[in-house]
């Protein structure tokens, strides 16, 4: 099971971030990655990390801007959003994947998913 929580409403320039707690299993070596879909749209890879930490994708539209990371001790996956822009409002769901080789491209591979957290940013 995943669980994120941080998300909210932020000003443009604002920041958040997001946290993904797994819980039932350990995150090592598992692939993980961050989606979104806003209103109308199909659901983007954000930004995703390869089981062994040795690949790490961003969308063009978030690089420079967004982090993400793991803290294995902890079972957590983070995405720091920094300068957000309006465009960047979307259910943001967090993804886990036990082979350790699923993309951002392909979000089909990944076999477990979070609930979603709702993050807005509107002035």
């Amino acid at each position: 099971q995943l669980l994120e929580s941080g998300g909210g409403l932020v000003q443009p320039g604002g920041s958040l971030r997001l946290s993904c707690v797994a819980s039932g299993f350990t995150l090592p070596s598992y692939a993980v990655g961050w989606f979104r879909q806003a209103p109308g749209k199909e659901r983007e890879g954000v930004s995703c990390l390869s089981g062994s930490d040795s690949t790490t994708y961003y969308a063009d539209s978030v690089k420079d801007r967004f982090t993400i990371s793991r803290d294995n001790a902890k079972s957590t996956v983070y995405l720091q959003m920094n300068s957000l822009k309006p465009e960047d409002t979307a259910v943001y769901y967090c993804a886990t994947d036990h082979t350790g080789w699923a993309t951002c491209s392909r979000p089909g591979e990944y076999d477990t998913w979070g609930q979603g957290t709702q993050v807005t940013v509107s002035s």
